[in-house]
């Protein structure tokens, strides 16, 4: 069995981040090429991902490639692989990073929503997971596979359902792995962050009273303290990929709600329900629209909120190649008009 405890540096491995062209993972495929690896931007979109690796290149970083794959389809996710392996000799480190998030209230939310992020999220995760062992039990730095998890997987986060019980199952199964990959020589590492200031918020879709959904969801987001800057986000999720650690949850408001889950559920799902209370009734709008599209309140205390708390997001949506509308999301909305 290989000593997991001999390699340290992540110098010269091969790493594919799956969501990779955007927020988060894009973040973690920079931290990754600065700690010397060859990194593999994998998403649906090609043109996003070419502002991606532009983005990447501007800031001296060297050894980025990009594939697009969409992570709900195993053959794709196969062939990802298989082209990694063929470009770069071996895949030694794999972040499962690919997903959707999902505001609203549960009466604005249909079976079909559920669907789509245990599609994208656990499936897409189980996907490359699968995928990927083969090639990482043959690393010879040792593989290390890390799942992106979410606080909202270690407890069902109001107007969160669908993203909730699909971060759940991540969290599930990258403990799993972890019990099953270690006699490989592979370390999975589940990840569980809280809330971070990535821009994500305009790719988010909305239900609801879409307007107020998205004004809270995107202070909250944005508030310091609160949420966490995101490339120090990615700094850690990388350190405990690198140092194999088994489990991290990023933020002291997501440790403490998990801590407080774990040894008083009870109490911290009555809390839940108040909080629910707090957040705005459904709408009868007929479906999800993303961020991006949705105007300004008129309401001035939704107004303030959104400027308030969003700043900081909205900072980081522009540096983390969130503010630019994919080909995919084009096409829908044009559907939808039509």
């Amino acid at each position: 069995m290989l000593d997991l405890g001999s390699h340290t540096s992540l110098n010269g491995l091969s790493a594919v981040v799956t969501g990779g062209s955007r927020g988060l993972g894009l973040l973690l495929a920079d931290e990754l090429l600065r700690r010397g690896c060859k990194v593999t931007l994998a998403a649906r979109d090609t043109a996003e991902l070419e502002r991606a690796a532009a983005l990447l290149r501007r800031r001296n970083r060297t050894g980025v490639r990009t594939a697009v794959c969409d992570v709900r389809q195993r053959d794709a996710v196969h062939d990802l692989f298989r082209d990694v392996r063929a470009a770069s000799a071996s895949v030694d480190i794999v972040v499962a990073n690919a997903g959707i998030i999902q505001v609203a209230p549960l009466e604005a939310s249909r079976a079909e929503d559920f669907e789509d992020a245990m599609s994208t999220i656990f499936m897409g995760a189980l996907h490359t997971s699968l995928e990927a062992l083969p090639h990482l039990r043959e690393s010879a730095a040792g593989g290390r596979l890390a799942l992106i998890g979410s606080v909202g997987g270690l407890l069902a986060a109001p107007h969160l359902l669908p993203y909730s019980c699909a971060k759940s199952a991540v969290g599930t199964l990258a403990e799993g792995l972890h019990a099953e990959a270690a006699r490989d020589g592979v370390s999975v590492t589940a990840v569980h962050p809280g809330l971070m200031r990535t821009g994500s918020h305009l790719h988010a879709q909305f239900g609801g009273d879409r307007q107020k959904e998205f004004a809270w969801f995107s202070a909250i987001a944005g508030t310091p303290l609160v949420s966490m800057d995101a490339r120090r986000a990615a700094a850690r999720i990388v350190s405990a990929l690198q140092r194999r650690r088994t489990r991290i949850v990023l933020t002291p408001a997501a440790r403490a709600a998990g801590l407080a889950h774990g040894l008083a559920p009870t109490l911290t799902t009555r809390l839940s329900t108040v909080a629910a209370r707090l957040l705005p009734s459904a709408d009868s709008a007929p479906d999800m629209q993303p961020g991006i599209d949705i105007p300004t309140p008129t309401s001035s205390i939704a107004a303030k909120l959104r400027k308030w708390g969003s700043a900081l997001n909205d900072r980081a949506a522009a540096a983390y190649n969130e503010r630019w509308r994919t080909d995919q999301e084009l096409t829908q909305r044009h559907r939808r008009r039509a």
